[in-house]
């Protein structure tokens, strides 16, 4: 398949600005894979269809504040950094996106905070706007990383136009995160409640975790109509013994095994045995599923709405079926569903 296939007019409307008032009661778009049909409900309702013995896989990955404003020397311009991933502990390097890039060069100072006890230097170009930055400061590595998150703000999607409210700091993060390291959230994560997932629990079904860092490479745009040529950033993917022994069983039994995300799915499909079952992974992944494509593992997947030519697009394709994509996504624009990062959510059965 192409890129052009991927596009669709979206309007702007109905880009989620703000989350749901509740986790759980965002509209839920149900699609079943074998009939076409679809069905409208609310995220709480997800639990009608599963059982005992069937396994959601989350995502446990936690996003930290990665977005800074600086300060450069001299001139005083006001640059926002990005930080994308750590490089060297021990010399606080890091790889980040810089904001105006044009105004950043090699040798370059940034100062962070009213007090401007963390300085950072510019030692290397990576990409257009990609830089390596070497952070000075005196303190310990625990109060290092203590400030950056002082410093850091939640890093919403460049399409949210408003500042970053309080609120955003829980909302941008699903109620299961622990291991940090993500520069964005798990989106279909978000929707979980912590008494929606009591009550999965109550009726029996598995929760297995696996850990795949999201960085900003998932939302880099597809800028090759070959989509064979499109090359995915390396996001880092761990899958412990206890969630394949899950997973495993569960494909046993022939239960449902429900992706929760197209971070989960593609973590998951990073890691399939040439049985076709799961192992236990513990590197870094640049998979890149798009249509034709046969799924291993999951036979389940909830996602929310993408936008138009995205490689999250091109996997939600890939997994229902192109011409049955299209037609979910012509009646959730018909309907209002909210699109991207904030918005609504899709299960796909």
């Amino acid at each position: 398949m192409k890129l052009s296939h991927f596009h669709f007019e979206l309007p702007d409307n109905l880009l989620a600005e703000y989350p749901a008032e509740n986790r759980d009661e965002s509209k839920l778009m149900v699609i079943h894979r074998e009939t076409g049909k679809i069905e409208h409900k609310m995220f709480k309702d997800l639990i009608n269809y599963f059982d005992e013995g069937d396994v959601m896989v989350l995502n446990n990955t936690k996003v930290f504040p990665a977005r800074l404003y600086g300060n450069k020397e001299k001139t005083g311009a006001r640059i926002e950094v990005f930080l994308l991933r750590e490089l060297n502990e021990e010399q606080r390097l890091w790889d980040v996106l810089v904001d105006p890039a044009r105004k950043i060069r090699i040798g370059n100072k940034l100062y962070f905070g009213e007090d401007e006890t963390l300085v950072a230097e510019v030692i290397d170009n990576t990409t257009s706007r990609g830089r390596t930055l070497r952070f000075l400061y005196d303190g310990s590595y625990i109060d290092f990383r203590r400030k950056l998150r002082e410093l850091g703000q939640t890093p919403l999607p460049k399409y949210i136009k408003r500042d970053v409210e309080p609120e955003d700091e829980e909302r941008y993060q699903t109620i299961y995160a622990k291991h940090e390291g993500a520069v964005a959230a798990p989106t279909a994560g978000l929707h979980f409640s912590k008494h929606l997932l009591k009550r999965l629990e109550i009726k029996g079904v598995d929760f297995a975790e696996v850990t795949l860092h999201v960085g900003l490479g998932t939302f880099n745009p597809v800028e090759v109509e070959d989509l064979s040529k499109h090359k995915m950033d390396s996001e880092e993917l761990v899958i412990d013994e206890k969630a394949t022994e899950i997973v495993n069983n569960a494909k046993l039994k022939k239960k449902r095994i429900c992706a929760v995300g197209t971070t989960v799915m593609r973590g998951l499909e990073s890691a399939v045995s040439s049985e076709h079952t799961l192992n236990t992974f513990d590197g870094w992944t640049n998979k890149f599923i798009f249509p034709p494509y046969d799924f291993s593992i999951a036979n389940c997947m909830v996602t929310n709405f993408h936008l138009p030519k995205s490689t999250l697009l091109m996997m939600v394709s890939a997994f229902v079926g192109h011409d049955l994509m299209k037609k979910a996504y012509k009646e959730a624009i018909l309907e209002q569903y909210k699109f991207y990062s904030y918005g609504d959510a899709m299960l796909i059965i």
